[in-house]
């Protein structure tokens, strides 16, 4: 595997990890979410950093399988660009729901190597 490729999954890898270690200290419901500013931002932050790894990633080689990946790659583009349409329920569906599968896919990813 490409060292550049191998760098940007271990970047996924640590925002995630950075993620469920903000629910270490805060609880981890959508309310907690929504009223506390600088767990959002420092969430927003993290998905940034794993939407620009994947982009990277997907131009060096489009072939590797990580599922969603253009969908990753378009939220970062949305935190981005167009912050004032997210919505904090989206934010906590890919939380809940996509981050976990995505960190399985990582770690396939770095095993693999």
């Amino acid at each position: 595997m490409d060292e550049r490729i191998q760098k940007w999954l271990y970047d996924i890898l640590f925002s995630i990890d950075e993620i469920e270690k903000y629910f270490i200290s805060y609880k981890k419901t959508l309310l907690e979410y929504k009223q506390n500013t600088v767990l959002k931002r420092a969430i927003e932050r993290n998905l940034e950093i794993i939407g620009e790894a994947v982009n990277k990633i997907l131009k060096i080689n489009p072939e590797i399988q990580i599922i969603n990946a253009k969908k990753i790659v378009g939220l970062r583009n949305q935190i981005i660009h167009s912050y004032d349409s997210i919505s904090d329920e989206n934010i906590w569906a890919i939380i809940i729901n996509h981050i976990p599968k995505l960190k399985e896919e990582v770690v396939r990813l770095l095993k693999s190597e």
